[in-house]
Parts: C-alpha cells; structure tokens; sequence
C-alpha cells in the first residue's frame, strides 16, 4: 500500500501494540482484500445499484478513505507490496525483461517472493499472534514461496488465479491448498466454477473458513491476523446460487452482493464472540477494476482507466477501516484529517510504478505524470482496452511517452478523471512542479531495488504435481524444464 492511509493504517496497528501493557490483550486484525474491485463498486462511493448494504454500513461506523492507493495496478506486486510495506521496485515484484511493464505470478513464473522480505505475518508471529489466509496468494507457487513458509500459520485458498478450465495436459488446473497440501483443483470435484452461469460455492466456503478460524481463536483467547482475500470478482467472476440474477450489474454485480454479505457475516460474527471492540478490520482492493474484462469488471467511478494502468483509476482504491471504540463512526480520512488519529502523519507523495519505472506521483491534490501509457496498439488493436469510452488525446497514449522534463500536471480535485492538464506556462503549474519536483530527486536518488523476482518463466514449474497431489490422486506429469525470458505485454 502507499500514501497517506496505509501511513495511518501502520501507525494504528503500531502504536496499538507498542503501547499494550502485559496484562493487556494485543487486538486482533482482519484485512479484507478484494479482487479487481473498483472504487465505483459500493455504494457508499456512489454505486447507483447501492447493493453493498454492509460496506456501506461498515463505512458508516468506522473510518472512510477516498484517497487510498495500491502500490501498483496489478494483482500480485499489489498483494507483495500490502505483506511487506515495500513498493514492488523495492521488494523485487516487478520485471526489468522490458521498460514499464505489469508482470505478475501466472503458474509458469519461476519466482515469487523473495527470501530476504519480511511479511506482515512473520512480525506479528514474535508478539503471539496466529495468522490465516483465505483465498489467494499470488505471491508464487513453488514451495519456497507459498504462505506458510512466509509467516503465516494456516491457508485455505489458491496460489494463483482461478483461470482455467484446463486439460490438465497442456496446462494443469489451479491447486487448492489447506494449509501446506494441496486439497483440489478449480473447476474439479467442490471446486467447480460453472463456466456458463459462474455458479460457484468457493466464497461460502471461503466464509466460512474464516469464521471458523476467528471462533477458535477467540476460544483460546489468542491475537489473530485473518488475511481475507477471496477472487470472485476477478474474471471469470463468480457467485453462489443463492446471490446468482440477484444484481442489476449481472454476474459481477451478483459477486459483489456475496462479498458484501460476507463482509457482513463476518462483521456480525465479531459482535456476536464479544471482540469487536479488539478487533481492526480494514476492507479494500488489490488494484481498480479490470474495465477491458467488460461486463465481468466493475466501476472506478469518476476516475480515468483501470486496471494495469498508473491512472487514478487503476489504483485509487475503496478503502474502509472499521474498529469500534477505536476509530469514530461516520468519519472520512483525507490529509486534514490525518493529524485527529496520527499526529505525526505530514502530507507524504504517493508513487505510481508500472514494472520499473515511475511513472507518476501525487502530492496533496497535484498529480505529476512522469510517463503515460494505457497499451500498446497492438494490444489495443487486437480488443484489448484499459480505458474503454475514456480516451483523452496525449494521455491515455498507446505508446510510451516521456514527459519527464516537462511532466502532465493535473488537479486531482478540480480534475479527478484527469481529462484537463494544467498549462505549463502558468503560475500553477510551475509551483505545483517545484514543490514535487525535489521529492522525485530526492526519491530516485535513494531507492534501492530489489532483484526482480519476475524475469523467468519455466512451464516445468506450473502446478502439476504440488505437495499432497499424491495422496488425493491429482499429480501430473509435467514437461522438461525450459526456461525463458517472460513476456510482458502491457
């Protein structure tokens, strides 16, 4: 995460810890991490459907962020970003195989995250706390990289994207992992996601996993972390019969009603064990929502493209923070704010990465892109587009263009879509350029990158024979190992 709220996110977690007294109980942590959800889905952000009754309710009583960003528009150096507090360029989530490309953790990728990084779970391991994670991973599948040899203690979920189905000869099924074994394969046996109708009973099971874990822990009376990441809302989205024709926004609409539900539930469930009031909850996005994936993607409300772009819209995300008699009801966290829970918090910039490069940052309510790009034409050609019905000329280039001795400048308050550049000859624009400026300096200056993790792939290494597959009959025979340079298109 980045800017100024997952700054007050780190100083609540912190400082409730640090000044914990033996004698007193550390609180228990939930983030709720959704997939390819945008800012636009809830209604509490505008949505016109309003079909989110529990986000909506949660951000009611508890803290609203309309300004909190990803660390960058893509699933997996989102989600390696979110357990370190590192941008991908630093904890080495990102490809140097071409300039200012996405790259994620498809099954033929070779690494993962890397061994030096430490995750949010391995820190709270030393003050007692028992860690999960429901849902998916995506920060590698190879053993070395999978989650509980990265802190966590328990996993119900997948280590990649629910892509498929496949013939199990030329590509194998995506895993399911309980715990460190493999327990099946999407779209086989319970695992099913219905292709046609996008049927599917994962997130129930999803749920309830979840509600399980946090009655046993609060039974014994130990902190817990709950890592909620279910992927319904990643295409191929899916819901359970009971949500199924449910939305007015079809079956996206419908997953989004089953993820507010379980929200609720899980909300509910904290009230009902008595630990609402030791339990932070956080809610947000991994990344905008997937606006080339048409009527299975969803809304960035007012703001410019989706996903895999340095746009607002590929990484202004929906954000709630929800702790009763810790965080105030009703409130919304903008820079003014800030100072009411976390004095020390000043006006930070909030960087935008695409793979290697930096593309753009904000400071206060000035945005500078250092580089634009959506996609390449032959993407966009080939029915590829970020930024379906929102191109804006010399903006939402299809080639990469460097602006970085004279950077687009836009007013994120007066201009969210980032449709108007500011003029550079006036007076505006040249003290919003001073003022960031230094800070782009001052932060190219001491970055320290970190090996990129996302170079080689090797369809030797898919999933086809993970731990446990042996004992379920589910291994495969896979290829000789062949490694290459990874492709990244956008």
């Amino acid at each position: 995460m980045s800017g100024l709220a997952l700054a007050l996110f780190t100083s609540l977690i912190c400082c409730s810890l640090a000044l914990k007294s033996p004698n007193e109980s550390l609180p228990n942590i939930i983030i709720m991490l959704m997939d390819d959800m945008g800012w636009g889905d809830l209604g509490v952000f505008g949505q016109p459907s309003k079909e989110t009754p529990n986000l909506d309710a949660m951000a009611a009583q508890g803290m609203l962020f309309p300004n909190f960003y990803t660390a960058n528009p893509l699933c997996s150096p989102s989600r390696a970003a979110l357990l370190t507090g590192r941008l991908p360029v630093r904890n080495g989530f990102y490809t140097t195989n071409a300039h200012a490309r996405n790259a994620y953790t498809p099954q033929e990728i070779v690494g993962g995250i890397s061994k030096d990084e430490i995750l949010l779970p391995k820190l709270l391991k030393e003050k007692g706390y028992t860690s999960k994670l429901v849902g998916k991973w995506h920060l590698g599948h190879r053993p070395e990289h999978l989650p509980l040899n990265n802190g966590f203690d328990e996993w119900l979920g997948s280590p990649n994207c629910h892509f498929g189905p496949y013939n199990n000869i030329g590509r194998p099924n995506i895993p399911i992992y309980f715990n460190s074994e493999m327990v099946g394969r999407y779209y086989e046996d319970e695992f099913v996601i219905d292709g046609k109708t996008g049927e599917s009973n994962i997130t129930m099971m999803y749920l309830n996993e979840s509600m399980e874990f946090i009655l046993r822990q609060s039974k014994a009376h130990r902190p817990f972390f709950l890592y909620y990441a279910p992927d319904a809302t990643h295409a191929p989205v899916y819901a359970s019969k009971k949500f199924l024709g449910k939305s007015q926004r079809g079956v996206y609409g419908d997953a989004v009603m089953e993820l507010d539900y379980s929200v609720g539930v899980i909300l509910s469930w904290l009230k009902q064990l008595g630990i609402d009031q030791n339990t932070f909850v956080f809610f947000t996005s991994d990344n905008g929502a997937a606006l080339y994936a048409a009527k299975e993607g969803g809304s960035n409300g007012p703001f410019l493209c989706g996903k895999e772009t340095t746009f607002e819209g590929g990484m202004r995300e929906p954000a709630i923070a929800w702790w009763p008699g810790q965080i105030e009801e009703g409130t919304v966290s903008i820079s003014s704010h800030l100072s009411q829970v976390a004095p020390s918090i000043s006006l930070r910039p909030i960087f935008y990465y695409r793979g290697n490069e930096l593309m753009a940052v904000r400071l206060g309510l000035y945005k500078a892109h250092y580089w634009t790009w959506s996609n390449s034409w032959q993407e966009f050609n080939s029915g590829i587009n970020f930024c379906p019905g929102q191109e804006v000329i010399n903006v939402t280039t299809h080639e990469q263009r460097d602006h970085t001795l004279q950077p687009l400048i836009f007013h994120l308050g007066k201009d969210p879509g980032e449709k108007y550049p500011i003029r550079v000859l006036s007076s505006e624009y040249r003290d919003a350029l001073k003022s960031i400026s230094p800070i782009v300096e001052q932060h190219q200056k001491t970055l320290v990158p970190g090996a990129p993790q996302l170079n080689m792939c090797d369809l030797a290494v898919m999933n086809w024979a993970p731990p446990g597959c042996d004992k379920i009959g589910k291994c495969l025979k896979g290829p000789q190992s062949a490694p290459w340079k990874c492709e990244w298109p956008h």
